[in-house]
């Protein structure tokens, strides 16, 4: 498409009054000069735009198939773009970002420099949500040789951006976690007890306890044969994170901006779901650390994906490409297809953290009955954030209308339902916590420190 540029208005603006008012004013004698130079203008005009049309198809532009950004941060889309001449040309770019990407710019003046075919330009921009975004067109504008003229087009492309979730807020509270300090420290746990992964065996010595010796080696070799222990140093560790309607409902914090400061608090916008995927990637965090082995699992209706345990940053990368992407659906949580799916797959003893919503009684009873399958095989520690209002009755000293207490009362009847689901899940040997959302990862990686202190597995 060629559009006249405001080089050409203002031309025209300018020439084209005084041509017409130069023969009222001169007469019949400045007719004749004032079309011959009207026509001069006008074919240069036509004969500029003619020779310029083949500098507009003459430019392709190519972006990277995949960018990787962090969501909040400040990142940049490089585009490559190749011209078919050696001269100079200025161009004018656009591309058609989705709302989940904020740029500083709507368009993007360059200038491909003379003597090179490739130009790279960068184009800053943020993004403002989690997920996968593509781009597949990219609008290029070039001017004429005089600059009259402006000839635009657009070029397919194929770009595919991928937001994954930022972690800075979570690492500024856990920074003594994330400090290489050796053996200092978070690092340096204190292990309580002897170890219960077998090593190897040894002749008995005095001091021995019977329930370390090995009877079947005793009466193989016919003398006391006794059975050494290690610490495990590599078990493995599984966060489960619901992603059904509940998930879906605001984290509600704060919004107040620190002075002098990059802390932020959650928005309005930021579901629980988005908190639970930047604690499960706090905890791979903390496992690597502590040289065990992580893993995911994610569910709803049923289960969506399942990455099991493994170590290093590859895997850690891998872990961040199977949750960047994951959304909350309209449907109720099925807990018997996760233990099925968990009593099938995992076959070794593993710490299972569960992220859900259990405030719906029906859904918290249906969890309470299908731990009885998995419960025995592995330790599982259940997490929820702490639901608005659910306090005992007579916890808030605040209270001053009549409307007040029917609030406090359906608190009460939620923080009692939640107490009886933590008694039952007690019975069959399950943690059970209401988290707040501000320490949602601190408290998380605290009870997985708990554990690997005291040998829970």
């Amino acid at each position: 498409m060629i559009v006249p540029t405001k080089r050409l208005t203002i031309w025209c603006a300018v020439t084209i009054p005084p041509l017409t008012l130069l023969p009222v004013l001169r007469g019949d004698a400045a007719a004749m000069p004032a079309l011959g130079i009207g026509l001069i203008l006008f074919l240069l005009a036509l004969v500029d735009g003619a020779l310029a049309q083949g500098r507009s198809t003459g430019i392709s532009v190519s972006l990277p198939k995949t960018v990787r950004m962090t969501k909040d941060r400040e990142g940049s889309l490089e585009l490559s773009l190749k011209k078919a001449y050696r001269k100079a040309a200025p161009v004018r770019l656009g591309l058609p970002f989705p709302p989940e990407i904020s740029s500083p710019r709507e368009d993007l003046p360059a200038t491909l420099p003379q003597g090179t075919d490739i130009a790279r330009i960068a184009w800053p921009c943020t993004p403002l949500a989690r997920g996968l975004f593509h781009i597949d067109t990219c609008y290029v504008e070039t001017r004429s040789h005089l600059g009259l003229w402006a000839f635009r087009g657009l070029r397919k492309v194929a770009c595919e951006v991928r937001v994954y979730p930022s972690l800075a807020r979570e690492r500024k509270s856990l920074a003594a976690l994330f400090l290489n300090r050796g053996g200092f420290g978070v690092h340096g746990q204190r292990q309580q007890g002897k170890g219960r992964e077998f090593e190897r065996l040894r002749d008995y010595i005095p001091g021995d306890g019977y329930d370390e010796i090995h009877w079947k080696a005793t009466a193989k070799r016919r003398h006391p044969i006794t059975k050494v222990f290690q610490i495990e140093r590599t078990q493995e560790v599984y966060v489960v994170i619901d992603a059904s309607r509940l998930s879906a409902r605001p984290a509600k914090m704060t919004e107040t901006v620190p002075d002098g400061g990059d802390d932020r608090a959650l928005k309005p916008r930021d579901s629980q779901l988005e908190r639970f995927i930047a604690a499960a990637l706090v905890v791979g965090l903390a496992a690597q650390k502590q040289g065990d082995l992580f893993g995911l699992v994610t569910f709803s209706d049923s289960v969506h994906d399942f990455l099991r345990a493994g170590g290093g940053k590859s895997h850690y990368s891998a872990c961040r490409e199977h949750i960047f992407n994951l959304y909350p659906r309209m449907v109720n949580p099925d807990y018997e297809e996760l233990c099925t799916f968990i009593r099938l797959k995992l076959r070794r003893r593993a710490l299972i953290i569960m992220l859900t919503s259990l405030d719906d009684p029906v859904l918290a009873e249906s969890l309470s009955r299908t731990m009885e399958l998995i419960c025995r095989h592995h330790l599982v520690m259940v997490n929820m954030f702490r639901p608005a209002g659910a306090q005992p009755l007579f916890s808030n000293p605040d209270i001053a209308s009549t409307e007040e207490i029917y609030d406090a009362l359906s608190g009460h009847v939620l923080w009692h339902n939640l107490r009886e689901l933590e008694k039952g899940l007690t019975r069959h040997g399950v943690h059970f916590a209401l988290l707040d959302h501000e320490r949602l990862c601190v408290d998380l990686v605290s009870q997985y420190m708990n554990v690997k202190q005291r040998q829970l597995l």
